[in-house]
């Protein structure tokens, strides 16, 4: 295998399925996301603590991939015609509040000199995990939930958002040109969606035919659709999270409609069973301790950053949603609001490029991001416990049919 360290592959590999074990020992006992471990045992098998194996360009490569299948299923659960109506709205609202709230913070962090640029710090504080949220969601049976539906969206619109901040303004000095090369790619994209619903709705039943035999046509056809988007995406200068994201958005419209419980099992299989593992592994792997604890500022940003996150995602929360759910469940969805990851490593990455961030600053967002991940789910999820099953409801009691189209 020339160019690749097989040692550091096998130790990532077998890292997951030795985090898979552990969550289905204790999950009867004690609910850890997956995820948590997969970070937890990332960082003890890189080389900030054991050193059993290393980063190279093969394993960021697979890395990479499995954040480009992470977005892709957090496109994917987008189902807009639950989320429309009172919870696409309440998102929205939600995030526009979070953005100025964190560029106010941000502001004051970087006026005091605590931080660099108040742009970078603020995008990165008003983000949500939702890809990361999903599998912890579907596992405790939230997703099909009023409070779930809202949830969803509220977490698409934290992650739509900044996909775009990133792509237009961050990862560029020329937003009109970006503004455009996005046109055509969500041009490209809607044409892809028509073509794609047109194709599944005629092809469905010889698609159907491949579950169950080795040719696996429909998957197959969705990983070619995640990486080819995603690789027009990075060709196009634009972030690879926005190809995965839309990818996931047009197979889910492509198969509305359709029985899709066993070919999402498959698809299911491919992403959580192999590539979003590794990314959370090697995301583990490469964060910078030696940074954080070798600098005593930088270890007091860490819990600012926490509680930061906190702010900015759970007061929107905690304001908008007074008429929806009661005070315990609208913390908890500030609290799942609140965790981050994904794309605080995307923009604090893009900040330490173009010198806008301090690393002891990056490598405390990355910290504080990594225990919003290992803390905030398991207390939101405790929040929820013990409380009544909730029927999924529609979003707005009686739409009109416009909207039932739109």
């Amino acid at each position: 295998m020339i160019g690749v360290d097989a040692a550091s592959f096998l130790v990532i590999v077998a890292t997951a399925a030795i985090a898979g074990l552990i969550v289905t020992i204790v999950g009867p006992r004690l609910v850890i996301p997956v995820v948590v471990v997969e970070l937890v045992l990332g960082i003890l098998v890189g080389p900030q603590v054991a050193g059993i194996a290393k980063l190279d360009p093969a394993t960021q490569f697979f890395g990479n991939l499995g954040l480009g299948m992470l977005f892709f299923f957090a496109g994917y659960e987008i189902n807009f015609e639950r989320i429309r109506g009172q919870p696409l709205r309440f998102a929205g609202a939600g995030w526009v509040i979070s953005l100025g709230l964190a560029y106010a913070l941000a502001g004051v962090l970087a006026a005091t000199g605590v931080v660099v640029s108040g742009l970078y710090t603020g995008s990165a504080m008003a983000t949500t995990a939702i890809g990361t949220l999903i599998p912890i969601l579907r596992d405790a049976g939230e997703l099909r939930t009023r409070f779930g539906t809202h949830l969803l969206a509220a977490g698409a619109a934290a992650e739509f958002g900044p996909i775009m901040l990133v792509t237009l303004v961050l990862s560029t000095g020329h937003p009109l040109h970006e503004a455009l090369i996005l046109v055509f790619f969500v041009a490209l994209a809607v044409v892809t969606g028509i073509f794609a619903v047109r194709t599944a709705w005629r092809g469905w039943a010889l698609i159907e035919r491949t579950f169950e035999s080795s040719s696996q046509l429909g998957v197959r056809l969705a990983v070619v659709l995640v990486f080819a988007l995603v690789a027009l995406a990075s060709e196009l200068g634009l972030d690879l999270l926005l190809g995965g994201f839309v990818a996931g958005m047009i197979t889910r419209l492509a198969l509305r409609g359709r029985e899709l419980s066993i070919f999402e099992s498959k698809l299911t299989a491919v992403g959580y069973g192999f590539l979003i593992p590794f990314f959370f592994v090697t995301s583990g792997m490469a964060f910078n301790a030696d940074e954080l604890f070798t600098d005593p500022v930088a270890l007091l940003k860490l819990p600012l950053f926490v509680a930061l996150f906190l702010m900015v995602r759970g007061v929107p929360a905690l304001l908008l949603y007074r008429g929806v759910f009661t005070l315990r469940d609208r913390t908890a969805l500030g609290v799942f609001c609140a965790t981050e990851l994904p794309l605080v490593v995307a923009i604090t990455t893009l900040a330490l490029e173009t010198g806008e961030m301090h690393p002891s600053t990056a490598a405390a967002l990355v910290g504080a991001a990594i225990i919003s991940t290992l803390v905030f789910p398991l207390l939101g999820l405790r929040l929820r416990r013990d409380r009544p099953d909730e029927p999924e409801q529609p979003a707005d009691p009686a739409p009109t049919p416009a909207a039932a189209h739109g």
